[in-house]
């Protein structure tokens, strides 16, 4: 006789607002989870995978959720238990690993006591017991320094060490089944293949349940033994994860697949979930031969950008004979642009990409070295000339909610910069090419009176493409600012940032800590580390032949899906 479901989902409906009023957003879902068996839940946002496992935790906003159906763990309706009896389970029997450290940890509880406070309340351990048991979670999550790490705030420490004490709390009394609700999304790939790699081993030690949600396939095919497909809350596969990658059946699901950037060849478009829909997608694959035509071209010009022996550095202390060296964001890094090139920038958290890119905005000053754009050095440039310069030189930041003005439409945030520097001759000039950027990026005319908090991310992040080629520049940074998008809204912004670039001959510094989304878009790629160049090079030779250890331990913690 087969042992009956740890977790037993049945007939799960999950709705928001008021009766008779409310949006519903799980259609009555279905699946199981078995005792040491990982689930993987796939989709994008708004698919019903969070709100899922917000429904299993009992962590639904009470008084605007409706929830009908069954959640039976251990063959209990969860959802007819009591706020006091699911207190006994939430954490002890039944734990969940957030999405964002930053805001699951409380930041004025250092992250020991955070830890401490679970063991007291759940196994009735007192203080000094507590501790020992903390800082031995600590070691087991590989926490460097964990007596350290236990007397620390949140804010002070990295953003994989954040992750791992959320895994240390979670796993502290030993659940049944935890929920690891997209772990590694904010996390450089070797740090996420480490996480990765952790949850794993825990879960083969403890033989615990879970179910592992993401956005990546690739990502999930790592760890799970099964994969539940979600779409607009549905589920619309659940099959162990071999079948869903060799012989998915759901069409979504194949779209899922082939958005994400191929490794092992270069497509001139990647495919949306739109394009495979309508069966319009032809795969057309960029050859080598085309490549080396192309870049024959580019190379052969003046470069466009020139940088030489530049150094931002950072000072702990400046006193009047002396200054305190703290951090060497940027160190000595020398190599150059070409117009019409795409430069892939690629390091973990901290090697100085980002840094980089602003010391060559002029939004942070160099501490030292040469900047030339058109042979003009940056560095002497007065605020007024470099106020006019910004014309030619643009950004697209990673979060564009917050370089967006909550308050300003999307055409007004569109016509602002062309105000700025004098484009077009009228008003009605500039809204006429504000309604032709809406609809060169994929957006109707509708979107130009509306807010940005009515608009999805991957919406957002076209309005800041948008409002930055609003200005015709010539070279273009692109700051992270495809990390924070679901893959096939990602391989949308890809696909319109290639076509912009193509149609009118921008060049991009395209900065990432995702490797194989630089190696799609890339020409050239220059990998940091600590500051320095670790290696430059052609993007597709990188990565077929690293010539560093570091280059090589980047490449290797690619998620690259069975």
């Amino acid at each position: 006789m087969t042992k009956s479901p740890l977790l037993s989902v049945q007939e799960l409906v999950v709705s928001f607002g008021k009766k008779g009023k409310a949006t519903e957003v799980l259609h009555t879902i279905s699946f199981d989870v078995h005792e040491n068996e990982i689930l993987g839940i796939v989709g994008e946002s708004g698919s019903g995978k969070s709100v899922t496992s917000l429904s299993i935790m009992g962590l639904l906003p009470k008084k605007t959720a409706h929830t009908s159906g069954r959640i039976l763990f251990e063959n209990k309706d969860l959802l007819k238990t009591d706020e006091k009896e699911f207190r006994a389970i939430r954490g002890k029997e039944i734990a969940m690993i957030f999405q964002e450290p930053m805001s699951a940890l409380n930041p004025s509880l250092k992250c020991g006591k955070q830890v401490s406070e679970i063991l007291k309340l759940h196994l009735k351990l007192n203080s000094s017991e507590a501790k020992k048991e903390t800082i031995s979670l600590f070691e087991k999550v590989k926490l460097p320094r964990p007596n350290e790490i236990y007397n620390s705030y949140p804010h002070q420490i990295s953003g994989g060490q954040m992750q791992r004490v959320m895994i240390a709390m979670a796993i502290a009394c030993k659940p049944k089944l935890l929920i690891a609700d997209e772990p590694t999304t904010a996390l450089d790939v070797t740090v996420q293949k480490e996480i990765m790699s952790l949850l794993k081993s825990i879960q083969q030690e403890t033989k615990m349940a879970m179910l592992f949600i993401s956005h990546d396939l690739n990502l999930v095919s790592e760890i799970a033994d099964r994969v539940m497909v979600m779409y607009k809350g549905d589920v619309v596969e659940n099959a162990t994860t071999f079948e869903i990658f060799k012989t998915p059946k759901a069409e979504y699901t194949k779209a899922l697949l082939e958005a994400r950037p191929a490794l092992d060849v270069r497509l001139a478009t990647l495919p949306t979930i739109a394009s495979i829909a309508d069966k319009s997608f032809v795969a057309k694959e960029i050859k080598p031969t085309e490549r080396a035509k192309k870049h024959k071209q580019i190379y052969t010009q003046t470069p466009i950008l020139e940088i030489s022996n530049l150094k931002k550095y950072y000072y702990s202390s400046m006193g009047i004979f002396s200054k305190s060296e703290s951090v060497k964001a940027v160190d000595d890094i020398s190599f150059s642009v070409f117009e019409g090139e795409t430069l892939g920038l690629v390091g973990e958290s901290g090697c100085g990409k980002s840094t980089l890119g602003k010391t060559i905005l002029q939004l942070e000053k160099a501490t030292s070295g040469s900047i030339k754009y058109k042979g003009r050095e940056l560095t002497k440039l007065t605020k007024t000339e470099i106020r006019n310069l910004r014309k030619e030189i643009q950004i697209i930041f990673q979060d564009p909610y917050s370089s967006l003005n909550p308050r300003l439409p999307i055409g007004e945030a569109l016509m602002e910069p062309m105000e700025v520097h004098q484009l077009g001759k009228s008003r009605k000039d500039r809204k006429e090419k504000a309604l032709l950027l809406l609809k060169r990026v994929g957006l109707d005319d509708s979107y130009f009176n509306r807010y940005p908090h009515e608009l999805s991310g991957g919406q957002r992040q076209r309005v800041g493409i948008a409002r930055t080629i609003a200005v015709e520049p010539k070279l273009v940074i692109c700051d992270e600012s495809v990390s924070a998008l679901d893959i096939s809204v990602q391989a949308q912004v890809l696909n319109v940032l290639n076509e912009l670039k193509n149609d009118f001959g921008f060049t991009y510094i395209f900065i990432s800590h995702d490797l194989a989304v630089v190696k799609y878009m890339s020409d050239q790629l220059l990998v940091m580390n600590k500051g320095k160049i670790e290696e430059l090079g052609d993007a597709d030779e990188i990565y077929a032949n690293p010539q560093t250890e570091y280059t090589k331990k980047l490449v290797g913690a690619i998620p690259k899906g069975i």
